[in-house]
């Protein structure tokens, strides 16, 4: 896999001909509430419309693109973007919890859903769309969101629970991560069922679904390299009952077989 191209990305070698990515920290009075801004570009001049898949991670986005700004709860399955044209979209992703400046009730409530800019509190969703979309560069973009988010930042709290809940999704993240609900709830000290508790109201989604996710993700980066995978050991590594489990979840989700996406790779290379 191209360095540095999230893990959610599937085939990254055609990725870098069609978009570009940048990600960027976010501003100190944001970070609370913010793990990244990111900034993808695209022209595809004359070629025709093209589709780019991702595994979306356990993370609610606020992206801002022209018409259709908004803020997006988690999606759980495979999320496929039609790129046409040429065109500037730019996200911020939220921490566990992170979007509740602008957005209130438990996170499972924004699981799926997609809320325009206007129903969310404090911002005023034409002109913050013009004010980001308009800015000359990245600097000028982060500083835009800065100026629309900072104020309701400055008002709320840190949620301690929502910090838990992070420092539970950066353990299913890790690589080599745990592979069980139970693995994942040692790691962060918790009963099982309270940490499904705290994964309905700060993240949206089952523990379960968030260290399936990642561990797939990680499937996905690993049969982006050269190597020939060896499924069998790849699907225990990963937590997985065998390779035919992972072979099934593999396939739901990316839409091609292990083996297949590893061929497909290669052949792009």
């Amino acid at each position: 896999m191209p360095d540095g191209t999230p893990k959610g990305i599937l085939d990254p070698r055609a990725m870098a001909r069609r978009f570009a990515l940048r990600r960027h920290p976010p501003p100190p009075a944001l970070a609370p509430f913010v793990e990244y801004l990111w900034v993808v570009e695209w022209d595809l001049g004359g070629a025709p419309a093209q589709v780019q898949r991702v595994l979306p991670y356990p993370h609610a986005h606020l992206v801002f693109e022209s018409g259709a700004s908004a803020l997006h709860g988690i999606v759980r399955g495979p999320f496929d973007k039609v790129l046409a044209g040429s065109g500037r979209a730019v996200g911020v992703r939220f921490r566990a919890g992170g979007q509740r400046p602008w957005w209130t009730g438990a996170a499972a409530s924004l699981t799926g859903r997609i809320v325009p800019l206007a129903e969310l509190s404090g911002i005023d969703g034409a002109a913050a769309e013009r004010q980001v979309l308009g800015a000359a560069d990245d600097a000028g973009v982060i500083g835009a969101v800065h100026a629309l988010l900072a104020p309701a930042a400055a008002m709320a709290r840190p949620d301690p629970r929502a910090a838990l809940a992070q420092q539970a999704l950066d353990a299913a993240a890790a690589q080599h991560g745990p592979g069980s609900v139970a693995m994942l709830a040692a790691a962060v000290g918790l009963p099982e069922r309270g940490l499904q508790r705290l994964f309905r109201d700060q993240v949206g989604v089952p523990p379960k679904w968030v260290v399936q996710r990642y561990r797939l993700q990680e499937a996905a980066a690993l049969l982006a390299g050269p190597a020939c995978p060896d499924l069998a050991g790849l699907a225990q590594r990963l937590g997985f009952f065998d390779q035919a489990h992972l072979t099934r979840a593999f396939t739901a989700l990316v839409g091609r077989s292990p083996l297949a996406y590893w061929k497909g790779q290669m052949a792009g290379a």
